[in-house]
């Protein structure tokens, strides 16, 4: 079945605080569903008080981009999402992965444990069960999972709703073999995180010395077009051709592609 477009935010407190509170105002009133913040610790304030003040701002969804499964115990980062679920009013959307490359240099940093792949997602794997246990039976907070390898993906065939691909340049042929492969285990909603529009790379959402000139010979789908017309095109292609439904862009883009969300969301 066909899911229906729906569109997130990536949006990372970058500025002062009345410049960034505006710019999600500008977000929720343009249609996107969502918005994301990433975790990347003290960079900016917390992603817990962050989406609860965007909650409490607006009546978007709300969701992390993605807590590194690493970076915090699991019952603390399961209880942290639990709260978000019950203070947004089933509003947020709790998104873990097991790192972005060069995490081992950031736990070092902090003086926390350096722990192998597999035992990042393991950590993934007690984070989402104890969240699964705080929620009880009468609530489900959904899970996103950023994910590559396959040990991932059959993690999140088993306990995500969501799922992004942790793509750099793979090529377009190698991501349909991905999500075709994956779309076999079941019901799950595949999203599409979209860090370079035209020749700028949104923060947070890439490593900063991405070439978008690499991207775009490689066919690669971390890349759109800058023209709004030309990128509702491909977004609709990489639905029908790929199945991807959810897409998500950098803050520094969402003015610009509201035309694209009020043309496609929901439908």
């Amino acid at each position: 079945m066909t899911r229906p477009f729906r569109f997130g935010v990536v949006a990372p407190l970058g500025t002062d605080l009345p410049t960034w509170r505006d710019r999600v105002r500008r977000i929720a009133d343009s249609g996107y569903s969502t918005l994301l913040v990433p975790d990347f610790p003290l960079t900016q304030p917390a992603p817990g008080p962050m989406l609860a003040t965007v909650a409490a701002l607006t009546d978007l969804r709300v969701g992390t981009w993605v807590y590194a499964s690493p970076l915090r115990p699991a019952w603390m980062t399961a209880w942290e999402a639990h709260s978000l679920s019950l203070l947004t009013e089933g509003r947020f959307e709790f998104g873990i992965g097991t790192g972005r490359p060069g995490i081992e240099d950031e736990l070092r940093d902090k003086g926390l444990p350096v722990v192998s792949p597999n035992e990042r997602l393991a950590q993934v794997r007690e984070t989402v069960k104890r969240l699964r246990d705080l929620d009880g039976p009468d609530r489900r907070t959904p899970v996103a999972m950023a994910v590559l390898g396959p040990k991932a993906r059959v993690l999140a065939a088993e306990v995500a709703d969501t799922v992004t691909f942790a793509l750099g340049d793979q090529p377009r042929g190698e991501v349909e073999r991905l999500a075709r492969e994956f779309r076999t285990s079941g019901d799950v909603e595949l999203a599409l995180a979209v860090p370079v529009i035209g020749d700028s790379v949104a923060p947070h959402m890439a490593p900063p010395d991405t070439d978008p000139a690499v991207l775009r010979a490689a066919d690669a789908l971390t890349v759109l077009p800058d023209d709004p017309a030309a990128a509702a095109e491909e977004i609709q292609r990489r639905r029908e051709e790929i199945g991807f439904s959810y897409f998500v862009f950098g803050a520094d883009f969402a003015d610009r592609f509201a035309p694209i969300v009020a043309e496609l969301a929901g439908r």
